[in-house]
């Protein structure tokens, strides 16, 4: 899974909205229930950008993770794909810190 550290969600924005949730399946046929954060569109791909979500749970965040969203035209549902480039990573996480500053706190 791709990650990122350095993210603190701004607690005046927690009791505005209710967060968007996906419920994603890992390699291991786990189900794991993650906050999105983000869709972010960067060189012809898009990415989500989400974290963890524990209902009730507004402590700072370290890490997010990164995925390319992967459409199957044909069976009209996405794949979402952890990336595999450090570099990659970082110009998603960097275009999403610029798209996501006013919503967002992040310390470097």
């Amino acid at each position: 899974m791709a990650k990122n550290k350095n993210f603190v969600p701004d607690q005046q924005d927690d009791a505005l909205e209710e967060p968007t949730l996906l419920e994603l399946t890992d390699m291991d046929g786990n189900e794991v229930l993650y906050e999105l954060l983000d869709v972010v569109p960067l060189n012809e791909k898009e990415y989500i950008v989400v974290v963890p979500y524990v209902e009730g749970e507004s402590d700072a965040v370290e890490e997010v993770e990164i995925y390319e969203i992967v459409p199957d035209e044909e069976e009209d549902t996405e794949t979402y794909v952890g990336l595999k480039s450090a570099e990659e990573v970082d110009q998603v996480y960097q275009e999403f810190k610029k798209r996501s500053e006013e919503f967002f706190s992040f310390e470097d």
